[in-house]
């Protein structure tokens, strides 16, 4: 790149032109109509752009990866530096021009305290990315001009800017009017006061529009050609092509390529040798075109060698793509080795060192690209040194999360068996007697003495009450099949001594009058009996465990009576034991 110019869409500004797409804008404005100025919408003009492409041109929200650190646009010849950020190849032509000392501005944002020699900036320490702009010209993206449809994608764009017909650009004749490019032609002819017409037999200068009806000395000039003929001619030529086609700079020697910018520089690296072999084939022409002119000369001095530098082309300004192999080059094989053996050596000998200083710069860029690799592996060292940490400190307040949850269900565990405890006391204290009378309701009769039958259940306890509020806690067992002599013919009935928290308190043996009831629900013929305890007996001692060895009426009731439907003691799979214990 010219380190004098900068190159602002597809057209060349200078030193002392306005890098920035506002400054653009203002400079054009200062050429425009007032009324025009207030226009609202786009202008995609070949130098709206100059830098990055802008995000709002974009479907989606481009990612910080397409932007560019200097103006945060959506990067165009994306360029990476050594410091690994990316930057258009205009703005980092620019920041170095700009600057004598230029730094990444995104290193001083990040961390000003490290920054080191990989965040100077120099366009021959970055290369091309050639990644993210493949990325790029993928995007898909649409025309922001007001009144355009267009969409695509990006490597399109800049096309499509150099020939929406909806894009307001400057009249070329200065007139000061911006107009849609649709509208050009139509602004040409009827309203540019610039593009006027000379009349060549009365000298006057009149607008096109004016000229096909104007009249001299009794003739039409209508056979008269308009100055600007040509000028509109070309600029309408322009609306419809993205690109004038340019011939090629070895057309003087011979090559009838002709095409746009682009195409010519393929063109240029893809037909060196034809290039050259029409070079030698010139300047063998040449050579004999001397050699005649100093044979039909008598008495003239010899022809001396043609210097190549005389040729009209400098060889030096060649381009020769890196990697050319001259030796084996099928196209330097036509070359003639007995003709032009000198400069044939020269030629090489130029081509040799241009190589090797393509070679040299392209070993540059690879230690480049080498420096900014170690550098994003060291980067994702420290990134993962720190997402192990961070994994270490998480694992911690896990393992503490998980003890403190272990904790919480021991305290809720013990705090559920509380509760039950508390509710177990809650239905004792609600069923609970304190005078030693006792009313038992027993349910599902029926199933029970099934179970007592099969031996799943063979007896089962009442609630505990007291003989007093102090007293005696006791309890009563019921074997609805019987247990002892009365098993299988009888229910058997007991009294059964609990250990109470006023024991030591109370005398001992037990020594009370038990009477058991089993109520008639028709209340016609109650089953009573009663009995004393026996002083002896284990069963009316101070409780050791919980409870005593059950004591009472092994043959209580007849189970033929039990069920007998002359009695109502079973009634709705119910029936009531009631225990009296005299305590005068």
């Amino acid at each position: 790149m010219d380190p004098e110019h900068l190159r602002c869409g597809k057209k060349i500004v200078r030193d002392d032109a306005i890098f920035n797409f506002g400054s653009c804008s203002l400079q054009m404005a200062e050429n425009t109509p007032r009324s025009l100025q207030d226009t609202p919408g786009s202008s995609p003009d070949e130098n709206e752009f100059p830098f990055g492409y802008p995000t709002n041109i974009c479907e989606d929200v481009p990612g910080q990866k397409f932007l560019c650190s200097n103006c945060n646009n959506i990067l165009k010849q994306a360029l990476q530096t050594l410091c690994g950020h990316r930057y258009c190849s205009a703005c980092l032509a620019w920041i170095v021009r700009n600057n004598k000392t230029a730094i990444c501005q995104k290193c001083k944002e990040e961390d000003p305290n490290t920054l080191g020699e990989e965040s100077l900036l120099a366009e021959e320490r970055a290369f091309g990315d050639a990644a993210i702009n493949k990325e790029i010209s993928e995007l898909r993206v649409h025309c922001v001009t007001l009144g355009c449809s267009w969409s695509g994608i990006m490597k399109d764009f800049e096309e499509h800017q150099s020939l929406c017909e909806y894009a307001l650009i400057p009249c070329h004749t200065g007139c000061g009017h911006v107009v849609m490019r649709r509208k050009l032609a139509d602004h040409l002819e009827n309203g540019c006061v610039n593009n006027v017409t000379v009349c060549q037999q009365c000298q006057r200068s009149l607008p096109s529009s004016e000229f096909q009806e104007h009249s001299c000395e009794g003739s039409l000039c209508k056979e008269q050609k308009p100055v600007q003929a040509e000028t509109a001619s070309k600029e309408k030529s322009h609306s419809t092509s993205s690109a004038s086609k340019d011939g090629c700079c070895f057309s003087e020697v011979g090559c009838a390529f002709r095409g746009s910018k682009e195409k010519l520089k393929e063109h240029e690296k893809s037909s060196v040798g034809a290039h050259m072999l029409l070079l030698l084939q010139h300047i063998r022409q040449l050579q004999g075109t001397l050699s005649s002119a100093a044979r039909a000369a008598q008495g003239f001095t010899p022809q001396p060698q043609l210097d190549l530098r005389s040729s009209g082309k400098s060889i030096s300004d060649l381009q020769i793509p890196a990697g050319l192999e001259f030796s084996r080059d099928p196209e330097l094989d036509c070359f003639p080795g007995s003709s032009v053996p000198e400069d044939q050596s020269v030629l090489q000998q130029l081509m040799r060192e241009k190589v090797i200083s393509e070679l040299e710069n392209k070993l540059q860029v690879f230690e480049n690209i080498v420096a900014v690799l170690n550098k994003e592996v060291e980067s994702s060292n420290l990134e993962i040194l720190a997402f192990r940490r961070q994994s270490e400190l998480d694992q911690n307040i896990i393992r503490s999360l998980e003890l403190k949850i272990s904790e919480l269900h021991r305290c809720l565990t013990q705090k559920d068996a509380g509760l039950s405890s508390l509710h177990k006391s809650l239905v004792f204290s609600e069923q609970a007697s304190y005078d030693g009378i006792f009313l038992w309701k027993i349910t599902d009769v029926g199933r029970k003495l099934q179970d007592s039958v099969t031996g799943r259940t063979v007896s089962f306890y009442s609630p505990a009450f007291y003989t007093a509020k102090y007293g005696y806690k006791v309890c009563l067992r019921v074997y609805l099949n019987g247990d002892g002599t009365g098993k299988g013919t009888h229910m058997s009935l007991f009294l059964v001594v609990m250990k109470g928290d006023y024991d030591a308190l109370l005398p001992w043996p037990f020594r009370h009058k038990v009477t058991f009831m089993l109520l008639d629900q028709n209340n016609r013929e109650h089953v009573i009996d009663a009995f004393r305890p026996d002083l002896t007996s284990a069963s009316f001692q101070r409780p050791v465990n919980d409870m005593n060895v059950a004591s009472g009426c092994p043959m209580f009731l007849p189970l033929s009576k039990l069920q007998s439907p002359k009695h109502a003691y079973v009634k709705e799979d119910t029936l009531f034991l009631k225990c009296i214990i005299e305590t005068n």
